[in-house]
């Protein structure tokens, strides 16, 4: 089951709809988001001539489409198929599919809470949708930026379920700094040099692997850039100042 938005759709914005009706110069949809219907025009439907409005939709099918304008007055919203391209399909799809996700997780903190889904979303859900975009966002930044929901009006004990449930199904988003790191010494004891200089690289949890000597591979792997910078710059500063004069450092991040 997927709850539809209460508020109406921004123009420019996509949605997924479903195709209800099928006339020679129009088609109905129903937007999949929202509890509303909305019209694309002959001309929306795909660049160039149309023979026949059915070679590019039937009835039941779902579809992407972009808002075009909103009507709240009268009630109408005007969609365009022909203007959402094959990447922003992609992106809505998973966006979608995400989604879907994160509506899981409501239900999983109902249950557990004892709340049908549309208690929850009373209670929870529509809160988070006037202040993200969508549900799947609002879980993102709390588990990725330690975003605080306090400010919500959510009720602590829903909220805590929710940020817990959030975290056991949400596996946070991670980025990698590569680079090939060169490390020569002429010393007798070079070989130990080495290997506390890797060492204290390793224990900044940075992945080293064996290129052959003298090049290692570095990988740097955190919830975001700034974090990963932060990381590779210690682990450097730290090797500099292991080898210093006893032999050549040189580090070359991948393109």
């Amino acid at each position: 089951m997927f709850y539809k938005k209460r508020d109406y759709p921004k123009n420019g914005e996509l949605v997924i709809c479903t195709v209800k009706k099928v006339l020679p110069h129009s088609v109905f949809v129903e937007l999949d988001e929202y509890s509303k219907e909305g019209m694309i025009h002959i001309s929306e439907i795909s660049p160039g001539r149309i023979r026949n409005i059915r070679d590019f939709v039937e009835e039941n099918k779902k579809i992407i489409c972009k808002i075009l304008q909103v009507n709240k007055e009268k009630g109408y919203i005007d969609l365009s198929l022909r203007r959402v391209n094959q990447s922003e399909k992609i992106n809505k799809n998973e966006e979608y599919k995400q989604e879907q996700k994160a509506e899981k997780i409501l239900e999983i903190v109902g249950n557990n809470l004892k709340k049908d889904l549309a208690t929850i979303y009373d209670e929870a859900g529509y809160k988070i949708l006037k202040a993200y975009p969508t549900l799947n966002s609002c879980f993102q930044d709390t588990i990725n930026n330690d975003a605080k929901l306090d400010n919500l009006g959510i009720n602590a004990k829903i909220l805590s379920e929710i940020i817990k449930i959030a975290k056991e199904k949400i596996t946070p988003k991670e980025v990698s700094i590569k680079g090939v790191l060169e490390l020569r010494t002429e010393k007798q004891n070079g070989i130990e040099i080495i290997k506390q200089v890797l060492n204290k690289i390793k224990n900044n949890k940075v992945n080293v692997l064996y290129l052959g000597a003298p090049r290692y591979k570095l990988i740097v792997t955190a919830q975001d850039y700034k974090k990963a910078e932060i990381i590779l710059k210690k682990s450097l500063d730290e090797a500099n100042d292991i080898i210093k004069n006893q032999g050549i450092i040189n580090f070359k991040r991948d393109d």
